[in-house]
């Protein structure tokens, strides 16, 4: 067997130019499927982080009083059972931040848009500062009670500038109709449409406009110390907070299964019954739970250009080794006359097509992979519009080493199969015909 391998490595080197250019069609359909799975590896990873940087945690406890009245407010009054399980729970906690929010509609000279406005305390959530660049304004304006940030995209549509005051309509916690007023303190850059979702206020206007006192708020989020610790820690928060608070259950299933793990815990929420307050928790990838879709989306569509580009390839392949076969029909008569059989003419020319296929892939992954490296050296900066799917403004990948050599193992099998039948033809050869048969 050996001895046939070293065969079919000669007469790859043999055809030096017939077998960098099959060896090139491989790469090149290897690279870019590497650099679509390299791609959809880091996407889920990048908006989930970035995400987390603008909800401001990876982990999320909410509270849903129930008075007398069987009336739900959103609210979280007192925290100290929340915070001391965060602190017990033994997770790489970087920060506690606490949010109100609500939807509005923000009305400016006959304009109208509804969108989300989270409350925050920006005096410690400096961090923000660094996700969320300014095109206009500042962050220094911030300090004004009523101060409100919108992206470039909301503030385009409303036609508002820095320094305009803008009237909001919107419900308090209770359910009645309130109305506000904002002072545009600043304009972010435009951060595609996750980045549109929220535009950010001070937490105490926020909380007064919704009718929460100044030391109450709806949300706490945990700041962890990378998107890779989520899971563990919000189990060992929860069990932490398990039996001395209420809590609604985590990872309950919807009954139709249409729906995201969050939205099932929501709809939890509505066929539960309770007295005081219950909390829920929830995580970053909850949220998002929608986004493995688009990845899973981005790996079938890679699948798919596998799939093609080596139909279109295994044609040339095929008819390439057809060719091969009657070049060496000599050399092939030969072998039988010396007692080679059938299945070792056969088996030669697998090993060139399985040695072809092989430094093929091994090629192509080396040239997505410095691809990736080359790419990943640009700075789109992080007022770019697609900076929620970049690492820090730049472009990143991460290719799964498993992915790889499922890659490597599909374009081997494929290529075996395109050779198939030539290297049949080749075996069922006799030993008087080949020698005869002139070429």
């Amino acid at each position: 067997m050996n001895t046939l391998a070293n065969i079919a490595l000669r007469n790859l080197t043999r055809q030096k130019k017939r077998t960098v250019l099959l060896g090139s069609a491989i790469a090149f359909g290897v690279m870019i499927v590497t650099l679509i799975n390299g791609f959809a590896g880091a996407f889920s990873a990048n908006v989930s982080e970035n995400f987390a940087d603008l909800m401001a945690g990876h982990v999320f406890i909410s509270g849903t009083e129930k008075g007398a009245d069987d009336e739900e407010l959103s609210v979280i009054r007192d925290d100290s059972a929340l915070t001391a399980a965060v602190e017990a729970s033994g997770a790489p906690v970087r920060y506690v931040t606490r949010r109100s929010s609500f939807s509005g509609t923000l009305i400016f000279e006959g304009k109208k848009l509804r969108t989300n406005i989270d409350g925050a305390d920006l005096s410690k959530e400096t961090f923000l500062r660094d996700r969320l660049l300014l095109k206009e304004g500042s962050w220094d304006s911030m300090s004004d009670e009523n101060a409100l940030i919108l992206s470039e995209k909301i503030a385009s549509r409303l036609n508002v500038g820095v320094g305009d005051l803008i009237l909001v309509q919107l419900e308090t916690v209770t359910g009645q109709a309130n109305v506000g007023e904002f002072r545009l303190a600043g304009v972010s850059y435009d951060a595609g449409i996750f980045g549109q979702m929220i535009s950010y206020a001070n937490l105490g206007y926020v909380n007064r406009l919704i009718g929460l006192a100044p030391d109450e708020y709806q949300t706490m989020g945990v700041m962890l110390d990378g998107l890779r610790h989520t899971e563990a820690a919000a189990d060992a928060i929860y069990g932490r907070l398990y039996g001395g608070v209420q809590l609604f259950e985590r990872g309950a299933k919807d009954e139709d299964g249409a729906v995201t793990p969050f939205q099932a815990l929501m709809r939890q929420q509505k066929k539960e019954s309770w007295q005081g307050v219950k909390y829920r928790l929830f995580t970053i990838n909850e949220v998002l739970s929608q986004i493995e879709q688009i990845v899973a989306a981005l790996d079938t569509t890679a699948g798919v250009i596998l799939v093609v580009l080596f139909v279109i390839i295994m044609v040339g392949i095929t008819n390439t080794f057809s060719m091969v076969m009657f070049e060496r029909i000599g050399e092939i008569g030969t072998m039988r006359a010396l007692g080679v059989r059938r299945g070792g003419v056969r088996s030669m020319f697998l090993y060139e097509a399985l040695f072809l296929a092989l430094g093929g892939a091994v090629a192509g992954i080396a040239l997505a992979l410095v691809a990736m490296g080359v790419i990943s050296l640009f700075d789109f900066g992080m007022d770019s519009p697609a900076f929620i799917i970049m690492k820090n403004g730049h472009l990143s990948f991460f290719l799964p080493p498993l992915r790889a050599v499922g890659n490597v193992l599909i374009i081997a099998a494929l290529t075996l199969v395109a050779v198939a039948s030539p290297a049949g033809k080749a075996a069922k050869l006799t030993p008087a015909e080949a020698l005869r048969t002139q070429k």
